[in-house]
């Protein structure tokens, strides 16, 4: 008798500009799954990996090259990618991930004006035929991410980009999920931590 297959788990990230609150929301969307039933694995880019995690020192406080990030980028996200989200999708579970590529599309291509055509590349080289099955995106005036990080914990180098920088990335944010709106749901974020966590918990029961 052959044995059942394990059905293949769901892949979903959170996207937005940082002070927009979505790492946040992760614990509630980990209790929604994990009230399924499924096991839910909860990981952040970059990151995820040990090596993933010296990448993200560098990427987060060294200067470097905007296409330099980009290789960083998408060398950690190999490693998350074959030590952690590919092995957990196929036992079944749900994967939550803090970022992905989209916001390799967003700061480097979108902020900072690496050629798209060169994350495409890499993207397809990366991952072959992974994409996200859903992504949040959420979304707040560049004036509030910038209130918000300004009361926060010492910032990152992204963190310390100028407005420009962050009204740069938030167009390139809707962009993309105006051109995938068949995974993207966007999150308005300017609003209490209550109101948003209804708006999450409406996506979430859709998934």
């Amino acid at each position: 008798m052959v044995s059942e297959q394990v059905k293949k788990g769901k892949f979903i990230t959170l996207e937005g500009m940082d002070g927009a609150g979505k790492s946040t929301h992760i614990p509630i969307i980990v209790e929604l799954l994990e009230a399924r039933g499924v096991e839910v694995v909860s990981t952040r880019e970059p990151g995820g990996t040990l090596l993933g995690e010296q990448l993200r020192a560098l990427l987060l406080h060294e200067t470097m090259h905007p296409e330099t990030e980009t290789l960083l980028m998408f060398a950690a996200r190999r490693e998350h990618i074959a030590n952690v989200i590919e092995p957990a999708l196929a036992r079944g579970a749900y994967v939550l991930s803090d970022r992905f590529t989209d916001a390799t599309y967003a700061y480097q291509c979108g902020a900072k004006g690496v050629l798209p055509h060169k994350i495409k590349q890499l993207e397809t080289w990366v991952q072959g035929d992974l994409r996200p099955d859903a992504t949040l995106l959420f979304d707040v005036p560049v004036e509030i991410s910038l209130q918000r990080l300004a009361s926060a914990r010492e910032p990152d180098k992204f963190e310390r980009e100028n407005a420009q920088f962050f009204e740069k990335l938030r167009q390139a944010y809707l962009l993309r999920a105006a051109e995938n709106s068949h995974i993207f749901h966007i999150i308005d974020a300017n609003q209490s931590i209550d109101k948003v966590k209804v708006l999450v918990k409406e996506v979430i029961a859709t998934l």
